[in-house]
């Protein structure tokens, strides 16, 4: 399973991860004429957050045991069996919000625009995740992990590398 990893030492919480996260789950790469487009705010699957000098680049983590597949009422949340990502199927999805509460990571969101929920996908239509190929610090790296999908029971410690 390819994963997202963040290089804590190395985000400078400079927000572009998300900045093209959103301009790519909005429906384009080209920033301008994908966000000029909308007419709410867009969501995409990661969010920066800081505490003092500290950044990190938050995301889903498809979890093994994901509380988020238990909590969605219409099934809309489900894994890739090829992939092993949880991914969202957007005609399913009532944006409820029963996953984003249950989520240890904070890492779903609700666009604005759809009402639907947005998560990191792990950009499975791009060679490179987005997020990765923009990094200009190389904060982001991508792994590929033959094991199982990580799990909740470390009580939603976001997994980084130092």
């Amino acid at each position: 399973m390819r994963r997202v990893l963040v290089h804590e030492e190395l985000c400078i919480g400079c927000g572009l991860c998300r900045v093209y996260c959103e301009a790519h789950h909005a429906g384009g790469d080209d920033l301008v004429k994908t966000l000029k487009k909308r007419t709410a705010p867009p969501a995409g699957g990661i969010r920066v957050e800081q505490n003092l000098d500290m950044c990190i680049s938050v995301r889903c983590q498809h979890c093994a045991d994901a509380p988020c597949l238990e909590a969605c009422l219409t099934g809309a949340l489900y894994r890739d069996e090829e992939s092993g990502l949880v991914l969202v199927d957007q005609e399913k999805c009532i944006g409820c919000g029963t996953c984003m509460l249950v989520c240890p990571f904070g890492a779903i969101r609700k666009d604005e625009q759809t009402g639907k929920i947005v998560k990191c996908d792990g950009c499975l239509d791009r060679e490179t995740p987005r997020c990765v190929s923009v990094c200009p610090n190389g904060a982001l790296v991508i792994v590929e992990e033959k094991s199982t999908v990580p799990s909740t029971a470390t009580g939603g410690r976001y997994p980084i590398l130092v």
